[in-house]
């Protein structure tokens, strides 16, 4: 496995459509283990293969209940419900936060590794990071559903209000 140098906003691949996964093999593998490690050294809650260079359909997302990273390959969103308000931030616009809305509960249909089907649902967090990585798959980014970028004050009113919840 190795560290991969996570791309930033202004960067070509960050707006472009990633194709298909269509071959379930060693190279896929590697990229796989190379984006957990990097999205784990980097300390995010999810990664999409474009932020580090590559074009193809495939991310990482944390599980907010279990702690644990799914490698979700070819993902679609097939359900979602509700809606949420949040700040949201990524690893290619270190630093900054905005207020976004997504849905509230999002169930994903996506290939692991090895090209087997399965489903996984997700609220709160999760379901953020579902939405969030499968929009860098279609080149799009956080930043297009903001005002504007929140200040430190704004952010640390928002967490504290947070955190007395």
């Amino acid at each position: 496995m190795g560290l991969r140098k996570i791309v930033e906003q202004g960067d070509d691949c960050l707006t472009k459509v990633c194709r298909p996964v269509t071959d379930f093999n060693a190279r896929l593998h590697t990229l796989l283990d190379d984006m957990m490690e990097t999205l784990q050294e980097a300390g995010g809650a999810g990664l999409a293969a474009p932020q580090v260079g590559v074009l193809r359909r495939t991310c990482i997302v944390m599980d907010e209940d279990t702690e644990e990273y799914m490698e979700l390959v070819n993902p679609e969103i097939v359900a979602q419900e509700g809606e949420q308000t949040g700040p949201e931030g990524c690893l290619s616009i270190p630093g900054k936060w905005g207020l976004v809305t997504r849905p509230a509960w999002v169930r994903v249909r996506a290939q692991d590794r090895d090209g087997n089907w399965f489903e996984a649902e997700g609220e709160g967090l999760t379901a953020r990071c579902f939405c969030h990585e499968l929009e860098h798959l279609d080149g799009h980014m956080y930043t297009e559903h903001i005002d504007h970028f929140l200040t430190d004050e704004e952010l640390e009113e928002y967490f504290g209000e947070d955190e007395n919840a």
